[in-house]
Parts: structure tokens; sequence; C-alpha cells
């Protein structure tokens, strides 16, 4: 292990080799593929492959052949074991520099009387999935959650299938547009309990950290916007989006939030983006 730490390091020592890391920590618990690795962080494939190699040579990511696809993800283990050896006799010596990585306090603990959970959804356009999904969880939860959602690239306005599937659900869309997720990042910005990804590419792109004890979690599924075809076909992409999304926001709302500690929160929304993936299409 005392060899093996230094080479750990000394990998991610690389600014592009630690891109790499710090994406797949994005992305996990997904296995991503190579083909998005390289155009998430603008490098050819044989770059890639060099960076790859030498990350898993350190044993910091995994490996997986799907079909004619090489998808990698984080080994969550090694990377635990390199951190708590750079964490762990400091936090022995002055326990108060590192209260805030050990503690299991956080989110979901002894919440305030009336408290609200303030959650964000992130998407790239914030016309369709993350509308989507600030609805829903409003309709689901509105006493227990404040609900925003924003977008890396927002577009000029609420996407018209959208709009018209969320009108035919019962939401109210007439508060709905689309922000730039700069909006809650201000000094003056909400601090977030959760903040989900729910696509691919807003979850590849560098975000700065959220203050406070947040809960972050990749619920990635495909853009319904993105859909050609028929106004039918088109049509059952939103439905879709809209089921899974619902789907999973069943789940989240049903989790006991002011009985779990920080790790138990971050597990369980994972395996939500995990298994509750009902009408997400191939």
């Amino acid at each position: 292990m005392e060899n093996l730490i230094p080479n750990r390091l000394s990998t991610l020592g690389h600014p592009q080799r630690l891109a790499l890391f710090r994406l797949l920590m994005r992305r996990y618990p997904d296995r991503v593929p190579a083909t998005e690795l390289a155009q998430a962080l603008g490098i050819k494939a044989n770059t890639l492959s060099t960076y790859v190699n030498a990350l898993m040579q350190a044993g910091l990511i995994t490996q997986e052949r799907v079909g004619t696809s090489l998808r990698y993800a984080i080994d969550t283990q090694a990377a635990r074991e390199t951190f708590d050896y750079l964490l762990l006799d400091c936090c022995r010596g002055r326990p108060e520099i590192c209260a805030s990585l050990t503690s299991a306090e956080g989110v979901g603990r002894h919440p305030e009387a009336g408290k609200k959970y303030k959650v964000l959804f992130i998407c790239t356009g914030n016309s369709a999935r993350s509308i989507f999904a600030e609805c829903i969880l409003r309709d689901l939860g509105g006493d227990r959650f404040e609900v925003h959602s924003a977008g890396r690239k927002p577009r000029a306005e609420v996407n018209p299938f959208a709009a018209e599937l969320l009108t035919r659900k019962g939401h109210d869309v007439a508060p709905l547009r689309p922000k730039n997720i700069s909006e809650y990042m201000g000094a003056d910005a909400p601090v977030f309990d959760f903040v989900f990804t729910v696509c691919n590419q807003a979850a590849n792109e560098e975000c700065p950290p959220w203050s406070g004890q947040t809960v972050s979690a990749h619920w990635g599924m495909p853009d319904p916007v993105s859909v050609t075809g028929s106004e039918a076909e088109q049509s059952l992409a939103f439905q879709q989006t809209y089921g899974a999304l619902r789907n999973r926001l069943v789940a989240f709302t049903a989790l006991p939030l002011a009985a779990l500690d920080r790790m138990s929160l971050q597990k369980a929304v994972d395996e939500i983006g995990q298994t509750h993936k009902e009408g997400i299409p191939e």
C-alpha cells in the first residue's frame, strides 16, 4: 500500500488524468463509454486510451466491455483508500480540520421543525427534463421541498411538447422559465440539500462545489428534445422521460429523509438513479 498510494497520487498529478478522474467521479455510479469521455474532455481517442490505461494501472478506475464499447467507472474502494491515506493522520491529530469530511451528520439528520429541503435539478437546456423534475417534485411533495431547476445553456423557452404534456398532467406551467445555473451560484443563492443532474452533458461539465452538506447525484437520461420523427414519436419520447422521472421522484419522496445520515442518503439517491429506469428509452 505504501508504494501504491504514491503511484496513485503521481498519476492524479497530471492535469488531464485528474480531469478524467473527476469526470468519472461526477458520473458515478455510471459506466461511461470511452467515446463520450473523449468528447467531454475534448481529446483524441488515442490520448484518452493513454490516460485510462494509467488510471487503471494505478487501480483508480475499472473497465467493462459492453458489446463493442469500452466503459469506465471509478473504483470507489481505491479512491477511498487514497483519500484515507492523506487524511487519517491529520484527522487523528487535528479533528477540527477534518470535521466536515469525517462527520456522518448532514442532510436529513434531525431537521429543523418545518424545514423544507431545497432541491435543484440541472440539465443542459432547462427546457424539458429538469423542468419535468421540478414540476413533478413540487406536486409530489410541495410541503416538504423547495424545488428549482436550471440549465448550463438554457433555451429561450420551455419546449412546447414539454409544456403541453405538463399541462395535460395538471401542472401549472405559467411560472416556468429556463434559467441559467449562474442564478444559483451567487452569494444570495439558496443552500441546496440535494442537487441532481438529469443529463449526461451537464454532469460531464465542471461545476463549482455547492456550499453546505449537499447530496448530489446523477440521474441521466436521453434528451427528448433531440428526438426526430413524427409528432407522435416525439410526443412519446417526452412521455417516457416524464414517466421515468416520476418513477424516480416517487422513490425519492418515499425515503425517510429525517432518519438517514448523509452517507445513507447518498447511497439511496445513487441507487434510485440506477434502478428506477422504467420508461427510459434505450
